[in-house]
């Protein structure tokens, strides 16, 4: 009689156990609260996800100065070249020599002596030298003259 009065108690509470998890999972979802499954990784590597990104919206600029352009032609065009080789191109060929800024292209130097000297040069040749200096041999047009620009520019 022990026995079977012992099995029926087991029962009894077992039913009441299963009557409570009921009773709790009603409660749950009838509140909007549920217990998520937990997600089976397939992949050995973790990917995080895609979250929202907003745009900037910045109180302040980040430079309170616009940036200035560093080949101006003032900068562009460091000083003219006073050796005798240069004097003699100024002579012969009726062309200007220039130490320029090394980031200088060809069109940025034309372009540069006209509005500084306001005169019109053919072609521009440059080279680099060993010093790590770039010089320009601007070549003048037929109308202007390397000599009286030379004197003018204080050359000679």
């Amino acid at each position: 009689p022990a026995a079977s009065l012992c099995t029926t108690l087991k029962k009894h509470v077992s039913k009441m156990a299963a009557g409570k998890a009921t009773a709790v999972a009603k409660k749950l979802t009838k509140s909007g609260i549920s217990k998520k499954g937990t997600r089976i990784h397939t992949k050995v590597h973790f990917y995080r996800p895609k979250t929202l990104t907003l745009p900037r919206r910045p109180k302040y600029q980040s430079r309170s100065t616009p940036k200035k352009n560093p080949l101006d032609k003032h900068s562009l065009i460091k000083y003219p070249l006073t050796t005798e080789s240069s004097m003699k191109l100024i002579e012969d060929s009726n062309t200007l020599v220039f130490i320029v800024d090394i980031r200088a292209n060809k069109r940025q130097i034309k372009s540069a002596v006209k509005d500084l000297y306001s005169i019109e040069c053919d072609k521009v040749n440059t080279l680099i030298t060993p010093r790590g200096l770039k010089k320009a041999y601007v070549r003048l047009s037929k109308e202007h003259d390397a000599l009286d620009v030379a004197n003018r520019v204080g050359v000679i």
